[in-house]
This record gives C-alpha cells, sequence and structure tokens, in this order.
C-alpha cells in the first residue's frame, strides 16, 4: 500500500520551499518518522520525515524543484523491505538516460548562436516533464503557455524563476493566444567564468535576506545615529558575579542580556522606536519581542526573544544559548523566526569596531554593537584608559525623531554604565 508524503506546513506566510536534498533514493528502506528530505525556505530549513516505514516508491519532484505546502513529493511502499542502496534497476535506468540528457546540454549551448534554436529545444523539453506544483499555479495564473518559456532546470525542467524571467522579459504568451510572431525574450545569460571561478547558486535563504535588506533600504527613510559607553562597571559587574551566575543557572553570563534588558527599558520610555508603520497608521506594541540576530553559514537569522521585558537574566542567557545552537543546525521553528518589536546586531563578535546596522522591516529600529577597545578618554579633567564600545542605532525616521532616537541610545548607554539602573528602574 503507497503512502503519501505531502509538503508541511512551514509557518505563518510561507507557502512554498524548494527542495534541497533527498536523503533516500527510490527502493532504499525507510523507518518510520525518519528524515526523508530537507526543504528549504525563505527563512528556515525544514527536514521532512516519513510517516510509516517501509520502501521508497516513487519520488515525485527533484532536487532543485519548488513545491507548495501540500504538494504531493513522494510515495512510500508502507511495509515493504528495501535495500540500503539504489536498486540495479534504477542505476541502469539513470545510466541509459545519461546520453539523452548530455545530448540536451549539447543543445543548451546552440543558443548563443541562434536564440529560435532555443525556444524550440524549450518547447521540447518543457513537454517531457511533468510541471512542478509552483510552477503549474504560477503558469495557470498567468494563463500561459509553459511549452513556449525556455527551460533551464535539471533535465530542461522547468523552474518557477524561469516563468518570472520570462515575464519580466516581457513574455505573455498564453494558450489561447494565437503563435507569437518571434521567440520570446531569453533570460539574461549568465557571464562565463573564468579560471578559479565557481558558480554557486542562491539559497532560498540568501535570496530573501538579500531582497529584504534591500527592500529596507527602498521603503524606510533610515538614518542611523551613533554613540559611545564605557563597559568599566558592567565589566565589573559580570566579573564579580560570572562564577556564583554559572553556578547556579548553568549558563554563563554573558554581554547580550544586560544590552536586552537595556533596550527593553528604553523602548518602553520611547515607544515609537518599538512600533511599526502599516499603511497610513503606527502600530505601538505594549510588549518587547526582541529579534538577536545570529550569523550561520546558511546566512543572517533572526529568532525572536518573546516579551523580553519580562525575563530574567538567566532565562536570557538561556535563550540565547539555545537560538545559537539550533541556527547553526538549522533547527530553528518558524514560529521562532517571525514577529519581532525590535533587534540587536552584534558585530563585537567578529570585531567590528564601528557599522551602521540595516532595519529588520517592518520593525523601526535595530541597535548595533561592536568590540569593545581599550581607549583614552577624558574623566574628571584627567586621561584615562578605558574599556569603550561604539553603539549604532538605525531607525526609520518616518515614525521615530531625531530627539527619541537619540534619548533612546543615550538610556541604553546610561543602562549600561550603570547596571543598578537596570534593576532599580531608574
Amino acid at each position: 500500500m503507497a503512502t503519501e508524503v505531502k509538503v508541511p506546513a512551514l509557518g505563518e506566510s510561507v507557502t512554498e520551499a524548494t527542495v534541497a536534498k533527498w536523503y533516500k533514493k527510490v527502493g532504499e528502506a525507510v523507518a518510520a518518522d525518519e528524515p526523508i528530505v530537507e526543504l528549504e525556505t525563505d527563512k528556515v530549513t525544514v527536514e521532512v520525515n516519513a510517516p510509516v516505514a517501509g520502501a521508497i516508491a516513487e519520488l515525485v519532484v527533484e532536487e532543485g524543484d519548488e513545491v507548495e505546502v501540500g504538494a504531493l513529493i513522494a510515495h512510500i511502499d508502507e511495509g515493504a523491505e528495501g535495500s540500503a542502496e539504489a536498486p540495479a534497476e534504477e542505476k541502469s535506468e539513470a545510466k541509459a538516460e545519461e546520453a539523452p540528457a548530455d545530448k540536451k546540454a549539447e543543445k543548451k549551448e546552440e543558443p548563443k548562436a541562434a536564440p529560435a534554436a532555443a525556444s524550440a529545444e524549450a518547447t521540447t523539453t518543457n513537454s517531457d516533464h511533468p510541471l512542478a506544483p509552483a510552477v503549474r499555479k504560477l503558469v495557470e495564473d498567468k494563463n500561459l503557455d509553459p511549452s513556449k518559456i525556455p527551460a533551464t532546470g535539471k533535465d530542461g525542467r522547468l523552474t518557477k524563476g524561469d516563468v518570472l524571467n520570462f515575464l519580466e522579459g516581457g513574455g505573455s504568451a498564453s494558450r489561447a493566444a494565437a503563435p507569437a510572431p518571434s521567440a520570446p525574450a531569453a533570460p539574461k545569460p549568465e557571464r562565463e567564468l573564468r579560471d578559479g571561478e565557481e558558480r554557486v547558486k542562491m539559497s532560498k535563504l540568501r535570496q530573501t535576506i538579500a531582497r529584504r535588506l534591500k527592500e529596507a533600504q527602498n521603503t524606510a527613510a533610515m538614518l542611523t545615529t551613533y554613540n559611545e559607553v564605557d563597559m568599566t562597571n558592567l565589566l565589573a559587574c559580570r566579573n564579580k558575579y560570572k562564577d556564583g551566575f554559572e553556578k547556579k543557572h548553568g549558563v554563563k553570563l554573558g554581554f547580550m542580556s544586560f544590552f536586552i534588558k537595556a533596550c527593553t527599558t528604553a523602548l518602553k520610555e520611547w515607544p515609537a522606536v518599538n512600533a511599526e508603520i502599516d499603511g497610513n497608521s503606527f502600530i505601538y506594541k505594549n510588549y518587547c519581542d526582541i529579534g538577536v540576530a545570529v550569523g550561520t553559514p546558511q546566512g543572517l537569522v533572526v529568532p525572536v526573544i518573546r516579551s523580553a521585558e519580562e525575563k530574567t537574566f538567566a532565562d536570557l542567557e538561556s535563550t540565547i544559548v539555545d537560538f545559537g545552537k539550533r541556527a547553526r543546525d538549522g533547527k530553528l521553528g518558524m514560529d521562532e523566526m517571525t514577529g519581532g518589536s525590535f533587534t540587536i546586531s552584534n558585530g563585537g563578535v567578529f570585531g567590528s569596531l564601528l557599522s551602521s546596522p540595516i532595519l529588520n522591516a517592518p520593525q523601526s529600529g535595530i541597535l548595533g554593537m561592536h568590540k569593545t577597545q581599550m581607549r583614552p578618554v577624558a574623566i574628571d579633567g584627567k586621561v584615562e584608559i578605558r574599556p569603550m564600545m561604539y553603539l549604532a542605532l538605525s531607525y526609520d525616521h518616518r515614525i521615530i525623531d531625531g530627539r527619541e532616537a537619540v534619548s533612546f541610545l543615550v538610556r541604553v548607554k546610561e543602562c549600561i554604565e550603570n547596571p543598578e539602573r537596570i534593576l532599580l528602574d531608574i
């Protein structure tokens, strides 16, 4: 009995994913709840587990295909005994297909000299493979004829990017329309690589990071204000209590919890920094959901600490450590990556001395921490060497005035230079 494997719910506002990697091949045995495929969304990577034990009967989609939530991706022959490797029959079929695939690859080099041949090849190739669910939906919504769209996917498959490039190039060939007099505009050709170069396709996450950062720059009236903070008292406080703190709570006392607490104190006093713009309205939030930027090999992610103003220092440090570990392993949940009213980014862990962080839309403010460095400063008319850190607050000037931004940053500075202010709320 064949059991269907479908794309699970991926979280709020996430409707599609890319098949990043199949862990199993057709004919291989699989245990119940064993991961069989890795899906990559624009926020996190998700593993899909086998609902039953058996053998993989069919892989409906291939690596690189885009799939929608609820789409069928595989069949499992429940109770069947599979092999540790793909059966010999499948391997022979794969070898038999190599020759045609090579021929298609050779044909793809011809369009440089003959664009019309590309259209003909795309027509033949597109009809050889079923469309992925996300591609089929886009084609149907735009009433397009897929045979007229040049395909660049594996084995000549049509991808969502092919359809979007076709539309951006002015393509509008519909199923009911008469044949176009000329071939549709082909996607912009990729430049040839030089010796020592390699091309790596952008991941879904990296594409989203690039798009969202550029949207923030294009939409917000973004401005950055700077200040510097003397870390002397905070370092002394941490050194005094770090051993007892770790012994009692089982987690190290770091700097981030102090900065989160300082920010929640300042956000309550300057609520515009914690707000966002929605159309022609301002949305003010009576909570502080703080996003903490975490760098991973896959890209930057920003898990959110909910109601940070209500959490203890131990709660914050434990959550930060947990987020960091799971972010690097790609195990963060979608609900942990959405929302957020304010973000903190610490470039100092990589040695950054000063930077201007970009807003995490639709938020209106982001604090940038930097490297603590010993510098000469004037104290009571004398020059002293103190551990100093530059702070940067980037904000949306459409909702936050300069007075509010500067006052917010000064309040954070006061709380860090005198940590007792956080506990006493003064």
